[in-house]
C-alpha cells in the first residue's frame, strides 16, 4: 500500500517516512506502549547502536502531525554468512488511537516497502495471532533463533520471495548501519 492510498482511505490519520524530529515522539509513544523494560528485549538489543533499513522506518500521524504509530526494519543476517533478513519492530499504537486501523496499515505499508526495495523476508517477534493476517508465521523459523531470551512460538517469518527461508539456519544477528556515537542513546 502506498502512503497516497493510506491518506486517501483514513482522513484520521497519514503513514509517511520517519524524519530525525520525530525520533523524541517516537520514543515517547513507544515508552508508553511498551515500558521502559522494552529495552532489555531480545528483539532490542539487536537493534541498539544501529540504524532502521535504509527507507523503512515509518510514522503515522494524526490530523494535528501529532505522532500516533510507529514501526521500523532493521537489517539482519541469518546464522554465519547466511542470508539477509529484516527485523520488524517495534510496532507501536498510540493508545487513544487502538483500533483504528493505524497498526495495519503500519504493517502493510512497511511490508510493501520491505518487497519495493528488494528484501526478500521479514522477521518478528509478537503475537501470532495479530501477525498472521499479514501472512506470518513461526512455519519457517524452525531451524532458526533469536540471541538471547524469546518465546519460540512467538519467533515469526514472512517471505516477501517465495522460498527466501528454505534451508536457512543459525540465529538471527544485526547488520546495516551503526549509529554515530551521538545519537545511539536516543535510537536504542
Amino acid at each position: 500500500m502506498h502512503t497516497e492510498e493510506i491518506t486517501k482511505s483514513s482522513p484520521d490519520f497519514v503513514v509517511e517516512a520517519e524524519t530525525v524530529a520525530d525520533i523524541a515522539a517516537r520514543e515517547a509513544l513507544l515508552d508508553r506502549a511498551m515500558g521502559l523494560k522494552r529495552r532489555k528485549k531480545s528483539s532490542e538489543k539487536l537493534r541498539r547502536g544501529r540504524r532502521p533499513s535504509e527507507g523503512l522506518a515509518f510514522v503515522a500521524r494524526d490530523s494535528a502531525g501529532a505522532v500516533v504509530g510507529t514501526v521500523r526494519l532493521w537489517d539482519g543476517r541469518l546464522g554465519e554468512g547466511g542470508p539477509a533478513a529484516l527485523l520488524l519492530g517495534p510496532l507501536a499504537v498510540d493508545q487513544t488511537m487502538k483500533s483504528g486501523g493505524i497498526g495495519s496499515a503500519l504493517m502493510r505499508h512497511a511490508i510493501a516497502e520491505a518487497g519495493r526495495l528488494g528484501h526478500r523476508a521479514i522477521l518478528l517477534v509478537g503475537d501470532a495471532p495479530y501477525y498472521a493476517r499479514f501472512g506470518f508465521s513461526a512455519e519457517k523459523t524452525g531451524s532458526l533463533a533469536m540471541p538471547g531470551p524469546y518465546e519460540r512460538e512467538r519467533f515469526l517469518a514472512l517471505e516477501l520471495v517465495a522460498g527466501a527461508l528454505d534451508g536457512t539456519r543459525g540465529a538471527l544477528k544485526a547488520a546495516g548501519h551503526k549509529l554515530r556515537a551521538e545519537r545511539t542513546r536516543l535510537a536504542a
